[in-house]
């Protein structure tokens, strides 16, 4: 198994240094690594975000792990590295399922909280916005676009008391769109908000901390199941049963993919979202070694 890590923006010639864990954990298994330009290919220059990738005689299996892709570059780098005989363990299509909320949505319906979304293409005026969140009722929301939430500005640009009060509701979703800019993903996302259990709060931000963990899965089974905060935090306290996680996963078209989950105040447990595997990031206390030595072994085929 290949991996493909980003070059660093200031010495092009070593990988991305926030990886630079990973890479030694590749190092130390005796695996390789290729390396493209992150920043090209964002652009939209595919040959110059592969340059120095040398075609295969043989296909090779390879797993990306770097910054996230729009589904479209994505599949753009899907394609490029097809041609070059590296076939990465995700699909463009998987890649987007996972990726975007509305896309996973129906694979974890059943198992994650009652969401409804709305594309940018359809604009974000406050009346079209509370006519689909009628459905919530008077109770709170989760605000967060098709990929990502801005959790650390939670009384600002995250958590909205009332779905039914529109000043509230155009407030924070003011400020997601003014802090966001061109960094919006897709369109706005509202999700119910559920009680879970909480372990504290954000030393820096102050946002509300709750029992969660991060699920990497590989070919529909639980690869490993870390703590999503510091691991201090969770002392006597126990994940999920990896028998529910299968269940769940189960239903996910991916072979690679991360899932996170968090402990219901009410009892049991709730999905919080899906993300690819391959973009989705791996605390400090998580061991490396094993888990890419793993995810090598196992996805080779």
């Amino acid at each position: 198994m290949l991996f493909v890590f980003c070059r660093d923006s200031e010495e092009p010639g070593l990988p991305e240094r926030d990886f630079a864990r990973e890479v030694e954990a590749v190092g130390s298994l005796g695996g390789a690594f290729v390396l493209i330009d992150h920043d090209a290919l964002a652009s939209g220059d595919l040959r110059r975000a592969l340059r120095g990738i040398a075609p295969r005689e043989v296909e090779e299996r390879a797993v990306y792990r770097g910054w996230m892709l729009t589904p479209e570059r994505y599949a753009e780098l899907y394609a490029g590295l097809s041609a070059r005989g590296l076939r990465l363990i995700n699909e463009p299509a998987a890649y987007r399922r996972c990726h975007y909320l509305p896309d996973s949505y129906p694979a974890i319906e059943t198992h994650t909280a009652r969401s409804v979304w709305v594309p940018a293409e359809e604009g974000f005026e406050t009346p079209l916005l509370m006519e689909r969140l009628a459905v919530f009722g008077s109770g709170p929301l989760i605000l967060k676009d098709y990929v990502k939430s801005l959790k650390h500005a939670w009384e600002e640009a995250c958590f909205i008391p009332s779905a039914a009060d529109a000043d509230g509701v155009a407030r924070v979703v003011g400020n997601f769109l003014e802090w966001q800019g061109e960094d919006l993903n897709g369109g706005l996302v509202f999700r119910e908000f559920v009680e879970l259990v909480s372990i504290g709060a954000h030393p820096r931000s102050g946002m509300p901390l709750t029992e969660e963990y991060r699920v990497v899965v590989l070919d529909g089974q639980p690869l490993a199941v870390f703590p999503y905060w510091e691991a201090e935090a969770y002392e006597g306290l126990s994940p999920p049963p990896r028998e529910w996680l299968a269940e769940v996963a189960a239903g996910v078209e991916s072979r690679l993919f991360t899932l996170d989950v968090a402990r219901r105040r009410a009892g049991g447990w709730i999905v919080i979202e899906l993300g690819d595997g391959q973009v989705s990031g791996f605390p400090e206390h998580v061991d490396l070694r094993a888990l890419l030595g793993g995810l090598a072994a196992a996805s080779s085929h």
